[in-house]
C-alpha cells in the first residue's frame, strides 16, 4: 500500500512538532470538542475522546485546555457550533484530493480550501467526485515494543485486520473503519498501549510526480494542512511509501 497517506503526514508533523505546535493544538482541540459533541464527556463510553484526549497529553496540551475543548463539545461553554466537514476536488497534476475539516464557520473554510485549491492549480469538486477513488480505514499504530510480533499478527488475523505492516519502531494495522474504537478496546484489555490510531482514506489508484512535480505537490499539501481548520488531507499522490 503507498501514496500520500496519513501516515506520511504524521511522520512530517513531528518532525516540525515545535513550528508547528499551536496550530497541532488548535486541531486536537477541535477533535476533542467535535468527539465530545457526538459521544458525550465520559472517557470510558467515548473512545473517540478517550483517543484524542490521550493524544493531546502526549503533546503536553495543558489540562485547561482540554477540559475547555470538552465543556465546548457539551455545551457547558459559548454557543459556538463545531461541525466535521469534509471536501472534495484536484490538485496539482490531476491528483485527487480529499480533505477534512472541523469548523465553526462552513463558508470560511469553505473559502479557505477553495483558495488553496486554485493557487496551486486545482479545482473543489461536487461530493463524490473523487471519493469513489478512496477507501476509508481505521488504522492503529502500537510501539513494537508493546507486544510480540507473533502476538499481534495473532491479533490481526482473529480480529479481521484488513492490512498489517511492519514499520522500523511500530506495528501498523488497517481494519474497517466503524470497527476501529471497538479494536482499540480489545488491545487496551490486553494492556497493550496504543501509540496512535486514525481514520484514514487510503487510495486505490495512484498518480506517480516527477522529481519537479513532487516537490511543488509537497508545498500544496503543506498549504492545505497549515489552514487553520482544515485536520487531514488525504491524496492518490504515489510518495513512493507504503
Amino acid at each position: 500500500m503507498a501514496g500520500h497517506s496519513k501516515w506520511s503526514t504524521i511522520k512530517r508533523k513531528k518532525g516540525a512538532l515545535d513550528q508547528k505546535r499551536g496550530k497541532i493544538f488548535s486541531t486536537i482541540s477541535k477533535e476533542i470538542t467535535v468527539s465530545a459533541r457526538l459521544g458525550g464527556k465520559d472517557i470510558d463510553s467515548n473512545p473517540r475522546l478517550r483517543q484524542a484526549i490521550k493524544k493531546a497529553k502526549s503533546l503536553n496540551m495543558p489540562n485547561s485546555n482540554i477540559d475547555k475543548a470538552i465543556k465546548k463539545g457539551v455545551g457547558e461553554l459559548d454557543n459556538v457550533i463545531i461541525e466535521e466537514v469534509s471536501y472534495e476536488g484536484y490538485g496539482p497534476y490531476g491528483v485527487a484530493v480529499l480533505i477534512e475539516a472541523i469548523t465553526d464557520n462552513k463558508n470560511r473554510t469553505v473559502a479557505d480550501v477553495r483558495h488553496a485549491l486554485s493557487k496551486y492549480g486545482g479545482s473543489l469538486g461536487q461530493s463524490g467526485s473523487v471519493s469513489w477513488n478512496f477507501e476509508r480505514n481505521g488504522i492503529i499504530l502500537i510501539d513494537k515494543k508493546q507486544i510480540p510480533e507473533d502476538k499481534i499478527f495473532e491479533f490481526s488475523v482473529e480480529n479481521d485486520c484488513r492490512e498489517f505492516f511492519i514499520d522500523e519502531e511500530f506495528y501498523r494495522l488497517y481494519f474497517n473503519s466503524q470497527d476501529l474504537y471497538n479494536k482499540i478496546d480489545k488491545l487496551e484489555q490486553m494492556n497493550v498501549q496504543i501509540d496512535s490510531s486514525y481514520l484514514a482514506f487510503i487510495p486505490k489508484d495512484l498518480i506517480n510526480l516527477s522529481l519537479e512535480e513532487n516537490t511543488n505537490f509537497e508545498k500544496f499539501i503543506d498549504f492545505l494542512e497549515d489552514l487553520e481548520d482544515v485536520q487531514n488531507v488525504f491524496s492518490n499522490h504515489s510518495s513512493g511509501e507504503s
